[in-house]
């Protein structure tokens, strides 16, 4: 009994110390991996100046007009808060992750002492924190330049909403990454993104797609994100709130599953 006692007071410290050490990691590959992707131009017009410029353009220049119950600098605050999130996800886990294998990073990764939970984590903690900055810039213009007007309780609401449903295209783009080549990858990403946005009704409201084209978004993570974030604002389909997040829990999984699949392959071809 001493010793049972004796052997959990010394392993509760040194698992407490190896989850901090993996914690100081994760945020420390989080930070340079934030920072590695501010400094690209491209990057950061591709993910943030894409959803504000369209943003700017019909939210605000031509966004006087109303909807039903509410404005369309409103109603666009949603949409194109998907759409900056599904992009600052699938290009910072995707593209990112695409090419450091191409180049061989990855498999110094595997060779240094670091986990390989916080390599990846750390790509999706960046993207998140890009797809915040995206949020909070189509927010403030919306509420200085375009009338916007939402409570508090609303307002903390679709900041979580759409900053937690970057998850889901996360995953889709660590899939991606290891399924795709390094030359092909941002191709294949806006073959995705860019239809998927179209037919999820980020860009032209849902009631104004062709029937077949409504039917085939029920299927997209991109329909089930936008009307949970329209939903906060009042102005979703009136389905069930649980269905939209079971659909985005459920292709979370997919994703994750595929992404193990392919790193697995990258291993049995590296070591047999």
């Amino acid at each position: 009994m001493a010793t049972a006692t004796a052997t959990a007071t010394l392993t509760r410290p040194s698992a407490l110390g190896s989850a901090r050490r993996t914690g100081t990691i994760l945020i420390k590959e989080a930070k340079y991996e934030f920072l590695k992707n501010l400094r690209l131009p491209m990057y950061s017009f591709a993910t943030i100046g894409f959803p504000v410029m369209f943003y700017i353009l019909f939210g605000i220049v031509m966004g006087h007009q109303e909807m039903p119950g509410m404005s369309l600098a409103t109603y666009l605050i949603a949409s194109y808060g998907t759409f900056g999130v599904m992009g600052a996800s699938l290009y910072g886990t995707g593209s990112g992750l695409a090419s450091e294998r191409g180049m061989g990073w990855l498999q110094v990764k595997r060779a240094s002492p670091m986990p390989p939970s916080a390599y990846f984590a750390g790509k999706i903690v960046m993207s998140m924190i890009f797809s915040a900055v995206v949020v909070f810039i189509l927010l403030a213009l919306g509420m200085t330049l375009g009338g916007v007007r939402m409570g508090a309780v609303s307002l903390i609401e679709l900041i979580a909403v759409l900053i937690g449903g970057s998850l889901p295209f996360c995953a889709l783009g660590l899939a991606i990454a290891y399924f795709v080549g390094p030359n092909s990858v941002s191709a294949t990403i806006n073959l995705i993104y860019l239809p998927m946005a179209f037919c999820s009704g980020l860009w032209i409201p849902y009631m104004f797609l062709p029937k077949p084209i409504q039917q085939f978004a029920h299927l997209l993570p991109s329909y089930h994100l936008s009307q949970l974030a329209l939903g906060v604002i009042g102005h979703d389909r009136g389905e069930a709130m649980t269905s939209h997040l079971f659909a985005l829990m459920a292709f979370t999984l997919i994703c994750l599953v595929l992404a193990r699949i392919g790193y697995q392959r990258d291993e049995s071809k590296l070591y047999g």
